[in-house]
């Protein structure tokens, strides 16, 4: 690990902006109950105009003043793998508003996360032969740890939502969430959360791109050097959504929604613009997140995830009351689950402070010159 490198390390920072980033993933829904008297894709199109394009891109001019240099002179391979994996997340996306139409914002969620943090967290490190590095001792191992008691946590959210179903009659079940449907919903969910891993899959996978924000004049800090990589990501889920979206316009004949005077139109527009900001937070949260945990960066995805599910379970428990009437057992299962991802978030701190230790006590102890004895 470099100088500058050692300098951004702050593992409970880390932790930190990724917690914040979870908020963010867990909340974005919540402007589109605004919009009034929009077809799905039309609310949808702008959320990605403003989250996928215009949030992220204005972000990256302002914080990284050799964008331009930087995506032109990087490798074109990593530059299309980044794109690519960005569009497969584009598809996962598109049935993550159905998982949580069918599901509600705490059960889908926290089953479309378990999948997408599983999948996001383990894979890269297994396509770049670094699947060993999760068993090295001291920070490595804990991080380990910390991401297997995030997905148990998962699961035991999960269990819980499953037990929530085979509780509630039909009727209770539609008052927390109107379209309620297991089946539908767990199709959905495990298509979307596999899918959307591949936006962790896309934004680790860019670390050429990055040396190059950090190298190239004027150079861009460590801190946001994954802008570059960030906005060609989102360029690739904006293009499978822009398609998608446009073509249902067409198809539905809704293309008439962005002038209907018949609709709140401004007000349309700012809630589904909002909705697109803060989910894009999320994913800034997490680039600029991954300086501060070092070595173990990698933990982040999953990290974010589980806050994610945190946050969004603890919405759906308090402020849309999707479990009331659920019997003790499932309630126990839900705070089991909320307390295992608690619990992540202080596991993987400490996985990042003992790789910040053992960086430092690596580090070349800088050699000083004798002093020639006075004359």
């Amino acid at each position: 690990m470099n100088e500058a490198a050692q300098a951004t390390t702050n593992p409970a920072l880390g932790v930190l902006i990724f917690a914040l980033g979870g908020l963010a993933g867990a909340v974005f829904y919540l402007p589109f109950k605004k919009v009034k008297n929009w077809a799905w894709e039309s609310y949808w199109f702008i959320y990605a105009v403003s989250g996928l394009v215009l949030v992220p891109w204005l972000l990256a001019f302002a914080t990284s003043p050799n964008l331009l240099t930087v995506l032109k002179n990087a490798p074109g391979n990593e530059l299309k793998y980044c794109f690519l994996c960005g569009a497969m997340w584009g598809v996962g996306g598109l049935t993550w508003g159905l998982m949580i139409r069918f599901l509600g914002v705490g059960l889908g969620l926290a089953l479309g996360c378990g999948i997408c943090s599983a999948a996001g967290t383990l894979v890269p490190k297994i396509l770049r032969g670094e699947f060993g590095q999760l068993f090295e001792s001291g920070s490595g191992i804990v991080s380990f740890i910390g991401v297997l008691i995030s997905l148990a946590g998962i699961v035991m959210v999960g269990l819980a939502g499953m037990s929530k179903e085979k509780e509630l009659p039909e009727a209770e079940k539609k008052k927390a969430v109107a379209e309620f449907n297991f089946k539908k919903g767990i199709l959905a969910a495990a298509f979307s959360g596999l899918m959307s891993s591949g936006m962790g899959w896309g934004l680790v996978g860019g670390p050429n791109v990055q040396k190059l924000a950090e190298s190239t004049a004027p150079v861009t800090s460590p801190t946001w050097s994954g802008m570059p990589v960030l906005v060609v990501v989102l360029l690739g889920g904006f293009a499978v959504n822009a398609v998608w979206c446009l073509f249902l316009n067409v198809k539905n004949k809704t293309t008439g929604d962005y002038v209907k005077s018949a609709t709140p139109l401004i007000g349309n527009f700012i809630f589904a613009g909002i909705a697109g900001a803060i989910w894009c937070s999320q994913f800034i949260c997490f680039k600029t997140g991954e300086p501060a945990m070092g070595k173990t960066a990698y933990v982040g995805w999953a990290l974010l995830m589980a806050c994610q599910i945190l946050f969004s379970s603890l919405i759906g428990v308090v402020f849309l009351r999707e479990w009331k009437g659920t019997s003790g057992r499932t309630k126990s299962l839900l705070t089991i689950g909320l307390a295992l991802l608690i619990l992540t978030t202080v596991v993987s701190g400490y996985g990042g402070y003992l790789g910040q230790q053992a960086a430092k006590e690596a580090a070349p102890v800088p050699v000083q010159e004798a002093t020639p004895p006075p004359t």
